[in-house]
């Protein structure tokens, strides 16, 4: 990751996209190095940078490394890591409905309620522009989980594998079209 002729290649690029496979492997091949450092800049000058699953799970600044699906968020069921850190207003978690990932992103959510979750069906794509509002364009939907307003989270006391009680969580299902302003929070269906 440190060739010079294929950091100006990429230096060069209008636009950067990181193939699917595992977001842990993504992470410790470009994580830390100068090609991360390179798209962070690219980004922030402009350069539109999009992932395909694993791909997609790595662009924000913590991702779902690796956890179980099922509908019950649980102690221990996703596990977070550093991402590429493009942002820090979402947590990515892809193939959302068709792996049943609702309790895993539940739970990397309810490690740290700073963000927003963002569920990603198969044939579907959330772009986050610039003025971070999040659209959605495909054939699937997007989950949006917000838990701005959470009450309690049991996280703190469950063991290992043991449900956890949640209150006061958001949860919209948009499709293509629709947009969530990650600043001010709020959702609109597609027009």
């Amino acid at each position: 990751c440190e060739d010079m002729i294929k950091l100006e290649t990429l230096n060069q690029a209008t636009g950067i996209f990181m193939t699917g496979g595992d977001q842990l492997r993504l992470a410790t091949i470009i994580g830390g190095t100068s090609v991360a450092r390179l798209m962070r800049h690219a980004n922030a000058s402009g350069i539109h940078i999009a992932g395909t699953s694993a791909g997609a799970a790595f662009i924000p600044e913590h991702m779902i490394a690796f956890g179980r699906g099922g509908a019950t968020p649980k102690g221990g069921l996703a596990t977070l890591a550093p991402g590429l850190g493009l942002t820090n207003k979402v947590i990515v978690d892809q193939h959302f409905r068709e792996r049943g990932r609702l309790g895993r992103l539940l739970s990397a959510l309810s490690y740290n309620p700073f963000g927003i979750g963002l569920g990603i069906d198969e044939d579907t794509a959330a772009f986050i522009g610039p003025d971070d509002v999040v659209e959605v364009v495909g054939s699937g939907g997007i989950t949006v989980i917000d838990p701005t307003e959470l009450q309690h989270s049991s996280m703190a006391d469950v063991s290992r594998g043991k449900p956890v009680c949640l209150i006061g969580i958001r949860l919209h299902i948009l499709l293509d079209g629709g947009r969530f302003d990650l600043v001010t929070r709020k959702a609109s269906p597609s027009p």
